[in-house]
């Protein structure tokens, strides 16, 4: 089943063509220089920037599928588009685009979850079908995502159980509002990582750990 994919969850428009686990061809435009200047990702210019974008990066997909059978949208069997969660205005840029081709072309529509797409992205094969690993289930998922962190069993296709989640700022949304204050610019995880790798200290600050009276797996 060839399915043409959609993302614009915030700062990247992505297209994909898949073919089952394999992904024949994927474009993606980042925004990130235009955010840089702020610190953070800015919703109006996010938006502006996927409303710009989207149409040249679906031709593109097509163009570098290198499938003439799939060069056009009448040869795609359905259109999946990221539902949420991410930022509204930028995740309506893509539901629009992707109602618009499903009606024109008369094609299936798929809503996907984000965070479901980040526990299936692990499977993935390259136009080659590599690497060749077989689902054994159950596995356990750790999701490390903008906003979001998450331990979950994955239990069998779209069978899962959240055991334990951000209770405040996930690790990657930490990391950007640590360098904005260090004025370290965005994103901050790179920097940071990078900075701590080459001059950083561990021994530096004794942290105590915790939550270690918590009965569950929240972080």
């Amino acid at each position: 089943m060839n399915i043409l994919a959609i993302d614009t969850s915030c700062d990247e428009t992505s297209v994909a063509i898949t073919d089952g686990r394999k992904v024949l061809s994927n474009v993606i435009y980042s925004q990130i220089l235009l955010h840089k200047k702020w610190g953070g990702v800015v919703p109006s210019i996010a938006k502006r920037a996927h409303e710009e974008r989207i149409d040249f990066v679906v031709e593109e997909t097509f163009r570098k599928v290198g499938n003439k059978n799939l060069c056009y949208l009448q040869n795609i069997d359905a259109i999946a588009v990221t539902q949420g969660p991410g930022l509204a205005v930028a995740l309506e840029v893509g539901i629009k685009k992707a109602k618009e081709l499903a009606t024109k072309y008369n094609k299936k529509l798929i809503a996907v979850n984000h965070l479901e797409g980040h526990i299936y992205s692990a499977f993935v094969q390259n136009s080659q079908g590599n690497p060749k690993k077989d689902y054994k289930y159950p596995y356990l998922a750790l999701i490390v995502s903008g906003r979001q962190t998450e331990f979950v069993i994955f239990k069998d296709h779209l069978e899962y159980e959240i055991i334990g989640q951000t209770l405040d700022d996930a690790a990657g949304e930490a990391l950007d509002k640590a360098a904005k204050l260090l004025g370290l610019g965005y994103p901050g995880g790179p920097v940071i990582e990078r900075l701590a790798y080459e001059v950083g200290n561990v021994d530096s600050h004794s942290f105590p750990r915790p939550m270690l009276k918590s009965k569950d797996l929240n972080i």
